[in-house]
């Protein structure tokens, strides 16, 4: 089969359009856009339907994962995310700024769907267009994991959503309504569904696209924040087939490599567990390691330096000095706009699904489910690749072991569904095994959202600042300007 036209040559022009904020681009003149009447430039198109953006400074300050390590002054950024302050900047790294990337994205992916139909709709369009309706159901899952309430099926129908956008934009101004939680759902699951049956991994560069892999990757999170289990171990299963083989290799490939290579292949297609990344125009790779609430010495003892529960050393590899620990993660690339001046703009590669959260996903299901034998496999063998010298005789968990260690207090997890004692201990087990392995992502945080964890946050000199059950900061909150446009806030 050829494969799929993936060339960045039309980056360039489409960065040109989107380096504006959304509302100068739906300010430009339609007729006056760059005409996508043709199979190639609906694949140039799809190259930037994914958000040019990083959620995850944010999404990870805000989390329990940091503390406050008592370094210089920190950046306005870094400290309004920490004490959970609206901030309404579009800059790098800031909330508006990836609202803005998200819906961007979204009227690429809309204009790409159009201009497939305006073309007769045509079979051999099918894979483009089944990107197209993944990337836009990604932009707008995103969006709702952090502007609205997590999914409650008792309250969706009635909590506040974001807007769902369907069509490309053909008005200079455009008033929009805010979706219900549940309609915003239902047309991500639609998208979703009909997207995996279209999509195929015919390009280039698969790891930079939606493909099937990657799609059931996505599916495994949208049905478990939903809580539909069934279907997170059916997409789960279709893409890890054979875990020692396609979980990252911290114990082999990533012990023999230096600070710079290990940031040079995380977010690489090199590695067998990226399923989707994508490029971000980010400072992320300069400030997440010397953020001042950032990983702190007590949270690097918490979580990495006093070992796992066999008492032996994780193998992630904690570096820097006690003011920059960090895991390398994050490798920037500069993008030049200007040769002679010598000016151009900061990314970053971003993983965005890897085989290593199906697998954990996959693990929680199957807790949810009651099937714990088949819960402790997955646990045990993600064990099996994060523990440096680990002995399958001497360091295998079974059921008592996790009950025992990852007992839980009263209504510390409270998600929208109940949980009786052995199904806490192993939502437990699994949550404390991917807020080490995301360490920097950002996933906590849909983790503290789901469950509806308490947060404190220390500000050494000031005291304790704490996120409570319920509290409406979980809730980014809407954009000054989309308030302007209609929209309602978010309650405060």
């Amino acid at each position: 089969m050829k494969k799929l036209y993936t060339t960045k040559v039309g980056i360039l022009i489409f960065l040109a359009l989107l380096a504006t904020s959304c509302e100068d681009y739906l300010s430009e003149i339609p007729d006056n856009r760059t005409e996508i009447d043709s199979p190639e430039k609906i694949s140039e198109l799809l190259v930037i339907a994914y958000p040019e953006a990083n959620y995850m400074d944010f999404a990870e300050t805000m989390s329990d994962n940091v503390s406050d390590k008592n370094n210089d002054l920190p950046s306005e950024l870094n400290l309004a995310n920490y004490r959970w302050e609206d901030i309404d900047v579009d800059n790098l790294d800031y909330r508006v700024g990836y609202w803005n990337a998200c819906y961007k994205a979204i009227a690429q992916a809309n204009q790409a769907l159009a201009s497939i139909e305006e073309l007769g709709d045509l079979e051999s369009l099918a894979p483009q267009k089944g990107e197209a309706l993944l990337a836009r159901a990604y932009g707008h899952f995103m969006l709702v994991n952090l502007w609205a309430k997590h999914y409650d099926p008792a309250t969706a129908s009635t909590d506040k959503g974001i807007p769902y956008i369907l069509e490309p934009e053909e008005n200079f101004i455009v008033t929009y309504s805010r979706n219900s939680v549940q309609e915003v759902y239902d047309f991500i699951e639609s998208d979703l569904i009909e997207g995996l049956g279209l999509v195929t991994n015919e390009y280039e560069e698969p790891t930079f696209h939606f493909t099937p892999e990657a799609g059931y990757a996505f599916a495994t999170r949208f049905y478990l924040f939903k809580g539909e289990w069934d279907k997170v171990i059916q997409f789960s299963s279709m893409v890890v087939t054979n875990p020692q083989a396609q979980l990252r290799d911290y114990l082999g490939t990533y012990a023999a490599l230096e600070y710079s290579e290990r940031t040079a292949l995380y977010a690489s297609s090199s590695d067998q567990a990226n399923l989707l990344v994508v490029s971000a125009n980010s400072l992320y790779a300069r400030l997440f390691a010397s953020n001042n609430f950032g990983l702190g010495i007590d949270k690097a003892n918490e979580l990495f330096f006093s070992g796992n529960i066999f008492g032996k050393r994780w193998a992630y590899g904690v570096f820097g000095t006690e003011a920059a620990y960090n895991l390398p993660k994050f490798d920037e690339f500069f993008r030049v706009t200007n040769i002679s001046a010598g000016i151009g703009n900061p990314y970053v590669g971003l993983v965005l699904f890897s085989t290593d959260e199906v697998l954990l996903n996959r693990a929680e299901a199957y807790a949810m489910q009651g099937n714990y034998d088949a819960a402790l496999q997955d646990i045990n063998t993600f064990y099996s690749l994060r523990t440096e010298g680990y002995d399958a005789s001497t360091d295998t968990l079974v059921k008592q072991d996790v009950l025992d260690i990852f007992s839980t207090e009263l209504n510390e997890y409270t998600p929208f569904y109940q949980l009786d004692g052995d199904q806490s201990a192993f939502i437990k087990a699994v949550a404390e095994l991917k807020r080490r392995e995301f360490y920097h992502e950002g996933l906590r945080w849909f983790d503290v959202r789901r469950f509806d964890l308490e947060v404190t946050h220390t500000i050494i000199g000031e005291g304790d600042l704490i996120l409570e059950k319920g509290d409406n900061r979980r809730q980014l909150q809407i954009p000054n300007f989309a308030l302007e446009r209609g929209l309602e806030q978010n309650p405060r």
